[in-house]
């Protein structure tokens, strides 16, 4: 119970709860069904981001780029849409994207030995730079034909939750699994323990 009692997270999910109620209490239009779905749909696509950053975490190391190439990847995702292209064409281009520049920040990380933090410095910045010299600094918001499907995935609600919890939820477990349940997870934890010995 001690060690519950010093556990950050307890104290971090107390301070949520806490605030959740002042603000409700103070402020009529926080506690509604519309302003609700759109804090947690919102807060969905930061705690995917915060999924794969914890695996960086675990290991020692940190990635600061995921703000800037998650912008990159949308605006390549926009961008492929708004040619007329298909959903899934639009969606594997910004994974691919996304993957390209985990694929170098690792490559960098684990086999030319740079510090994690200075390699996703300079990643972020390429990444925000991309992002502005694709879209040629013009907001990107028509999206083709396939425009309502990609609305409804990232705004859409199925059993009254934004579609983006619903994918945060699925993420979560098979990270979960993942980390708990196979030798890759206790490779990643070693790693994070000491790297030497693992």
């Amino acid at each position: 119970m001690s060690q519950r009692r010093s556990s950050q997270a307890l104290w971090v999910s107390l301070s949520v709860v806490v605030l959740s109620v002042v603000l409700a209490v103070v402020s009529d239009p926080f506690a509604t069904p519309e302003n609700l779905f759109n804090v947690s749909r919102n807060f969905a696509f930061i705690g995917i981001i915060a999924l794969g950053q914890t695996l960086a975490i675990i290991t020692g190391g940190i990635d600061l780029s995921v703000g800037s190439v998650m912008g990159l990847s949308g605006v390549v995702t926009g961008l492929v849409l708004q040619r007329g292209l298909p959903l899934e064409a639009g969606l594997a281009a910004g994974l691919a994207t996304a993957l390209l520049f985990g694929l170098v920040n690792g490559a960098l990380v684990a086999y030319v030995r740079i510090s994690p933090f200075v390699v996703t410095l300079g990643t972020l910045s390429i990444a925000r730079s991309l992002a502005l010299v694709v879209s040629d600094n013009q907001m990107v918001y028509e999206f083709g034909p396939d425009e309502r499907g990609f609305l409804a995935l990232g705004g859409g609600s199925f059993l009254g939750l934004a579609n983006p919890v619903w994918i945060l939820l699925a993420c979560t477990l098979l990270a979960t699994a993942a980390l708990r349940l196979t030798a890759w997870g206790r490779h990643v934890f070693a790693i994070g323990g000491n790297e030497s010995a693992a």
